[in-house]
């Protein structure tokens, strides 16, 4: 009962424990016991990641987690990453270097203090949030077109909140999630705050007042240093090694269809 609290609607084990006669250490003990009980042999594992990774060679290892607990196996993503890393079973794409989009060229307009100083840790939900915009290509190699993703992620569970898609990376595409965001956010007795980088759509006057009329603080980026917004820089990433990178997308609707699922699905 306590996993499924702590699971379903986020609460801590010490405030549940506060209610209940278990102790700490004895609450440990038994989840771990349960876990044994469940666990499968290294040999099937491998085996089973083989599988996985022979359709998605670029899978890491949190993909395969989830592709692993969707077949109903029960298992932690350090002992993937473990084994994974131990049978040569890893992504190899992660120092692949390829042309940026930056939002932050063009007119510059209002910016904002970096509120979030790289404190992406948060135990309550709608408190901190990332976003970012993030260029894709599709059709002929000689002549691509581009699709823009804008998602808003909460640092709570890393989840994907709200999300848009569209052929213009302008203000109204990065107005529409923040929008939704607002309408989906529940009564809270603190501030959310909202970080980005310091793209030309975040400096607008539309996106800085829509944010201060709804008691929303503005964090920002310092300039050229991405690290500022890894938490959403790192879901990009992962997307397009796994989805992107080694694959050609020669229509629009074949690549939105493939970026919509780890938006949707994938924290």
């Amino acid at each position: 009962m306590i996993q499924e609290l702590r699971q379903q609607f986020g609460y801590s084990l010490t405030e549940l424990l506060e209610y209940s006669p278990i102790k700490r250490s004895t609450f440990y003990h038994q989840a771990h016991r349960h876990e044994r009980k469940q666990s499968i042999s290294d040999r099937k594992l491998i085996k089973l990641i083989q599988q996985i990774k022979k359709n998605n060679p670029c899978f890491g290892y949190r993909t395969v987690t989830d592709a692993l607990r969707n077949q109903g196996y029960q298992i932690n993503h350090k002992r993937v990453a473990r084994v994974m890393r131990d049978n040569n079973l890893s992504a190899h794409m992660y120092n692949k270097q390829t042309r940026k989009y930056n939002s932050a060229i063009g007119p510059q307009g209002k910016k904002a203090k970096n509120l979030l100083n790289r404190r992406f840790q948060t135990d309550r939900p709608y408190q901190k949030m990332v976003t970012d915009v993030s260029e894709f290509r599709y059709g002929h190699e000689t002549q691509q077109e581009r699709v823009y993703l804008s998602p808003i992620k909460d640092l709570f569970d890393d989840e994907i909140v709200t999300f848009n898609i569209s052929d213009h990376p302008t203000t109204n595409f990065v107005m529409k999630p923040l929008q939704e965001l607002v309408g989906l956010r529940p009564k809270l007795n603190y501030r959310m705050t909202i970080h980005s980088d310091q793209g030309i759509q975040y400096q607008s006057y539309q996106w800085h007042h829509y944010l201060k009329d709804h008691h929303i603080f503005q964090s920002m980026s310092r300039r050229a240093t991405c690290l500022d917004n890894a938490a959403m820089e790192s879901f990009f990433h992962t997307m397009k090694v796994e989805l992107y990178y080694q694959h050609h997308y020669e229509t629009k609707t074949k690549l939105i269809r493939v970026v919509l699922y780890p938006v949707k699905f994938t924290h």
